[in-house]
């Protein structure tokens, strides 16, 4: 059997494909706990500097293998249990200080919309559909799609969504702010790898640049609801003394200041 997730780390970045393409990656029992390992993993060695999620076939995630949901649970308690284990890589990837990059191309649905929500920056396909569709199989959403999905695109649009049996275009999402590019190929294939190769440029225009301040501006957007206004304010004091210490800081600061006094003369 192939591995559910596919993992590697090349030059800081990680790269974590959801790789179960003959259900459109939905999470079963083994992806969910890949899935919590591979995150875990990923966000806490210390060569990892970016990472990007991908998946195999045809679409990035279709949620929870409902067929599996079916014929395997005969009560919802194995169905919670397995919310928690891939909430526990939502959580790795949401509280870290590594910026994630998102190529989901094909259809995003169910807890995949959550999965999306967890990366920082979405690339999809011209033909990708979006959409939560809970509700057309009696569920409630999951996987952060009713804790991040009313953040990414407003109460009244997250609402929407989740009542209405409705995928947005990828057109659509990106009008909603729920992906920040669209990327079109002249076939599906085609398409992926575009998407795939786009994400990879982000990716490596953060390991390029200043990835740790990156990093630390990921951290204080995701985790500023934890702290009031003022809070807010003293942990950007904090972390803005912290990062000028840094190496990286001072040497761009230096080479800033020594561009700006040559244009000066």
């Amino acid at each position: 059997m192939s591995d559910p997730i596919l993992f590697s780390v090349d030059e800081g970045l990680a790269r974590l494909t959801l790789n179960r393409p003959t259900r459109l990656n939905a999470f079963n029992s083994d992806l969910a706990h890949a899935w919590r390992d591979a995150t875990a993993e990923a966000t806490l060695r210390s060569d990892v500097r970016a990472i990007l999620l991908d998946a195999a076939g045809p679409a990035f995630c279709a949620g929870g293998d409902v067929l599996e949901m079916a014929t395997l649970m005969t009560d919802g308690s194995p169905l919670t249990e397995l919310a928690g284990v891939i909430n526990a890589g939502i959580r790795a990837l949401t509280e870290s200080s590594i910026p994630v990059v998102a190529a989901a191309h094909g259809t995003t649905a169910g807890g995949g919309l959550g999965i999306l929500l967890s990366t920082d920056y979405a690339i999809v396909g011209g033909g990708s559909k979006i959409g939560s569709l809970y509700a057309n199989i009696g569920l409630t959403p999951d996987l952060s799609v009713s804790a991040q999905l009313a953040d990414a695109v407003g109460r009244r649009r997250a609402l929407q969504l989740v009542l209405q049996d409705r995928l947005l275009s990828a057109d659509e999402a990106l009008e909603w702010g729920l992906v920040a590019e669209v990327v079109t190929g002249a076939d599906a294939a085609e398409e992926a790898e575009r998407v795939r190769a786009r994400a990879e440029e982000v990716a490596r225009f953060w390991l390029a640049g200043a990835a740790e301040a990156y990093g630390q501006a990921k951290r204080l957007v995701r985790s500023q609801p934890s702290r009031t206004f003022a809070e807010q304010l003293e942990e950007e004091a904090r972390s803005i003394g912290a990062s000028f210490d840094t190496p990286d800081a001072k040497a761009r600061v230096a080479a800033f200041a020594a561009a700006s006094a040559k244009k000066a003369r």
